[in-house]
């Protein structure tokens, strides 16, 4: 193996590389080091786990994203402001196999998530939110399109692919007669995820409008 001088931005560059190739489960520090052709240990020097790694991983994706949504206008309305949020966060997790799950549970690593935070944040309390009701919003709509593109990616992992037991003629036929609301669901659930993720975004901004705005204080 080469002894060649790593440097973390390198480690993770060829992590998100190999992940769109192997998915999370094949995500290795040991098929890292491979690819680097290092000894996996050098790559303990920069990261004490997969974890570590992870965290880094989504700290870079975040910076892309922050990047894209940086002509966000601060002018505009809340609700505009969350919703292109929203969607620049989708784009962001599709462009990776397993993205939204690499984002799922891992903690960023410094403050690159502050600004772009601050900035949503401070639309809500602008036009009336309280600052706790500001985050929680954040939240709800950061949770529910990490779920929403955990689930999407499930049925079709990248652009063009569609996961083995998905196909819905045989979905209805397992279901059978019985059930005809669950087997006609099918094209709903596993379908035009571009348009089930604009409705339930529309949803999701609906609720929080009427839950946590400044009229429902």
């Amino acid at each position: 193996m080469a002894t060649t001088r790593l440097d973390r931005d390198q480690v993770v560059e060829t992590a998100l590389r190999l992940l769109n190739e192997v998915g999370l489960e094949g995500l290795t520090l040991r098929r890292i080091a491979k690819e680097l052709n290092v000894q996996a240990p050098a790559l303990y020097w920069h990261f004490k786990n997969k974890q570590a790694l992870l965290d880094e991983m989504a700290t870079a994706m975040f910076r892309r994203l922050a990047e894209e949504s940086a002509d966000l206008d601060p002018a505009a309305p809340w609700q505009a402001r969350l919703i292109a949020s929203q969607r620049a966060l989708r784009r962001a997790l599709l462009g990776y196999r397993d993205g939204a799950k690499v984002f799922s549970g891992t903690r960023f690593i410094g403050t690159d998530h502050a600004g772009p935070m601050e900035a949503q944040l401070g639309a809500f309390v602008a036009a009336g939110f309280t600052p706790g009701a500001a985050a929680r919003a954040a939240f709800i709509a950061y949770s529910f399109t990490l779920g929403f593109v955990i689930e999407e990616q499930a049925v079709e992992p990248m652009a063009g692919e569609r996961a083995p037991g998905y196909d819905l003629a045989e979905r209805t036929a397992l279901i059978g007669p019985d059930y005809p609301l669950t087997a006609a669901a099918g094209a709903d659930l596993f379908e035009d995820y571009e348009t089930r993720f604009e409705e339930a975004l529309r949803t999701i901004v609906a609720g929080i409008e009427a839950t946590l705005g400044p009229a429902a204080q």
